[in-house]
């Protein structure tokens, strides 16, 4: 009964990165986005403004969103 040795030789393949460079690109995106809402937030006395209620908000969102989004992409594999 022979057994078979395993050849030191065989190349085994490494998992590449979990993240592509697309989703990199997203995240980073989604932290300049996020950022700009906070400074929107942030600014004039004004207590009541549009930009402070609604559109900063709004913005910040969008921001968490596109983050939330460039972890569910899938990267390209070759």
């Amino acid at each position: 009964m022979a057994q078979k040795i395993k050849d030191s030789t065989q190349k085994t393949k490494l998992p590449g990165m979990v993240f592509g460079k697309i989703n990199y690109q997203f995240m980073l995106a989604s932290i300049v986005v996020v950022a700009i809402g906070f400074f929107l937030m942030s600014g004039t006395k004004d207590i009541y403004s549009f930009t402070k209620i609604t559109l900063a908000p709004i913005v910040v969102i969008i921001g968490f969103a596109l983050g939330f989004v460039s972890i569910l992409i899938r990267p390209k594999r070759d």
